[in-house]
């Protein structure tokens, strides 16, 4: 029993850890695109065009990379659904080898994930 619990509190302390490591790189990639939006509309309103060229740039550089880390952790999650899915399937026909094996492939995504 003590065991279970100490499991159970080592799973949960290492899916916090993975999480929070993510959601700090998306908010590290949007903080920056924030920041620089803001210097950019800045010397935009002081008409230093050269300035807001180069925050808007800087910008859009961040905002792309947190649109796209959000896009594979979509991804992963999906495929974690469908494996999810496949596992749910073959437990209702008693086929747990099977069904553990798609739970497995959705762990791996879900932690691909990070979420």
């Amino acid at each position: 029993m003590m065991r279970a619990i100490y499991v159970a509190i080592a799973t949960g302390a290492l899916a916090f850890s993975m999480n929070s490591q993510v959601l700090a790189n998306d908010a590290g990639h949007t903080s920056e695109a924030m920041e620089h939006a803001g210097k950019s509309q800045a010397h935009g309103e002081m008409g230093h065009a050269k300035e807001a060229l180069q925050h808007a740039k800087d910008s859009l550089k961040h905002a792309e990379e947190a649109r796209d880390d959000h896009a594979a952790s979509h991804k992963h999650m999906d495929e974690a659904i469908k494996h999810l899915e496949e596992a749910i399937q073959h437990a209702e026909m008693g086929h747990g080898g099977e069904s553990a094996k798609h739970s497995e492939e959705a762990i791996e995504h879900m932690r691909h994930s990070g979420h």
